[in-house]
């Protein structure tokens, strides 16, 4: 019974394992996305949370602050000012504590590592592997995407061609919504590439301890520069230590002594210092020290326990009711707006399409004019985009092509989201275009994600484009990024 007893402690989740589901929810708390196969695009989604979460998970409520890294480097000073700034305050707030305490994906490598197998353990040859996010970083994250932005062809190149939590959370979930069986018809060399990738890390991650993490993820290694630096994480009181070695053998991550760039502050290794030389930093911040114990006996150390287990239990359901609370949030929030009155309309190839009249923009911001796209008497291109969608504006001068091509079409592009970055993007790219710009609508009380964009079939991915008719009649639908060739084809056949 003892041993029956003891196995069932075993199986009882840690607290870092509870924390890691916790903001695995907490960043994921859209559920209602995972249902509906739909991205939110509100508000929040213009913060960025601390660890890897893919933007394009349908329950994500927050930015991936790598990938928003990326666009930034194409968005303008005041973008990447602010990604920045976000960046810089998590790394000296939490350092690499975000990938052991935080980070969703770290969480998801840790679960496949408890399948029962022969595991790998750490060497010389995982050490020298560390090295290589730092080698990411610089070229995919860093070097890459500048290189493009001078280019005018923004590119996030990690998140394009590398980023395993982008496939899983985002691809196979989106793919795996009946809703979404058109995207299927999308998919390329570079997914079947990224796809296998992702199996060959998810499998690795089995025998290996947080493969992704320790040699290719550039977040963690952004992090771990800070590490020393942070207010939190976990730190060596060297007068007590003595050399034992005992915290470095027991660690799965290739430290090379406790508290340095690899650590991601476990607390692991406190269990097996047989001195108490390691300890959490700003500990004094958030609870009494030991000494600050007014009377040095059992009354008043059991007073203090209990006094712990008070505030842990309050810390506990104030946690909860902040979890249920944002989801119900958006569960609410993420309910699409009905569908404009004006007779017998629709969102599909061969409906005709919802009226609304936009608020036209340029370089300077709203103009004062309106237009509704199914009321131009010309062949109408709607496309739906945003100036933090890298496919958006890389797409954008076929659109320009299209305009410039055909006196008789109208190209409008109509920016969903915040709006804030448009104009000066407008006004650096685009000042004399034959596009026609213009905003999304906020339904009162409401937010953008429910606007023209969703009555007219968006399910939260840009860029999204819709073709009309003379008559405003839809024929055709791009659910994803188009060529030049995909909008000739299909202005033509507007056309007649």
């Amino acid at each position: 019974m003892g041993n029956f007893i003891n196995k069932l402690k075993a199986l009882r989740p840690t607290k870092r394992k509870l924390m890691q589901l916790y903001f695995a929810l907490l960043f994921n708390a859209n559920v209602k996305g995972f249902a509906t196969g739909n991205i939110y695009t509100g508000n929040t989604k213009v913060a960025c949370v601390p660890g890897i979460n893919c933007y394009s998970c349908p329950g994500a409520v927050g930015a991936c602050p790598l990938g928003s890294l990326q666009g930034a480097f194409s968005a303008g000073h005041s973008t990447l000012f602010y990604v920045g700034g976000i960046l810089l305050l998590y790394s000296l707030l939490f350092g690499r504590m975000i990938c052991g305490w935080l980070c969703p994906f770290g969480w998801i490598q840790e679960l496949f590592y408890k399948i029962k197998t022969p595991k790998l353990k750490k060497s010389p040859i995982t050490r020298l592997l560390s090295y290589l996010k730092y080698v990411l970083l610089v070229v995919f994250v860093v070097l890459i995407p500048i290189l493009y932005a001078l280019r005018d062809t923004p590119l996030p190149a990690f998140c394009k061609y590398i980023c395993p939590a982008g496939t899983l959370e985002g691809g196979l979930t989106l793919l795996a919504n009946k809703v979404n069986a058109s995207y299927f018809s999308m998919l390329g060399p570079i997914f079947t590439w990224k796809f296998l990738l992702l199996v060959s890390i998810m499998i690795g991650c089995i025998f290996v301890f947080r493969l992704f993490c320790r040699f290719l993820c550039p977040l963690g290694a952004l992090y771990g520069l800070f590490n020393k630096l942070s207010l939190f994480g976990i730190k060596l009181d060297k007068p007590k230590c003595v050399d034992c070695n005992r915290c470095i053998s027991h660690c799965q991550m290739d430290i090379r002594y406790v508290g340095d760039q690899e650590c991601i502050s476990c607390g692991e290794c406190r269990e097996v210092c047989p001195t108490g030389a390691i300890q959490w930093k700003g500990v004094g911040l958030i609870k009494l020290r030991q000494n600050e114990i007014p009377e040095n006996s059992p009354q008043a150390a059991e007073k203090h326990a209990k006094a712990k287990k008070i505030t842990r239990a309050v810390a506990a359901v104030a946690m909860l009711a902040v979890l249920a609370g944002t989801m119900a949030y958006y569960w609410v929030s993420d309910t699409p707006r009905q569908a404009y009155p004006g007779g017998d309309r629709g969102n599909a190839v061969g409906d005709l399409c919802y009226g609304y009249e936009l608020e036209i923009a340029d370089g300077n911001g709203l103009t004062g004019e309106k237009i509704d796209p199914t009321a131009t008497g010309e062949v109408t291109v709607i496309n739906f985009w945003g100036t933090w969608c890298t496919p958006c504006v890389n797409e954008l001068p076929y659109f320009e092509r299209i305009a410039s091509e055909y006196e008789n079409v109208t190209v409008l592009a109509v920016h969903g989201m915040a709006t804030v970055t448009a104009p000066a993007y407008i006004a650096e790219y685009y000042p004399q275009s034959e596009i026609i710009f213009a905003y999304d609508y906020v339904p009162e009380g409401g937010s953008q994600e429910n606007g023209y964009y969703t009555t007219l079939g968006g399910r939260g991915t840009y860029p999204y484009t819709v073709v009309l008719d003379k008559e405003g009649v839809i024929t055709e639908i791009f659910f994803s990024s188009v060529t030049y060739d995909d909008l000739h084809n299909a202005v033509e056949k507007a056309l007649g």
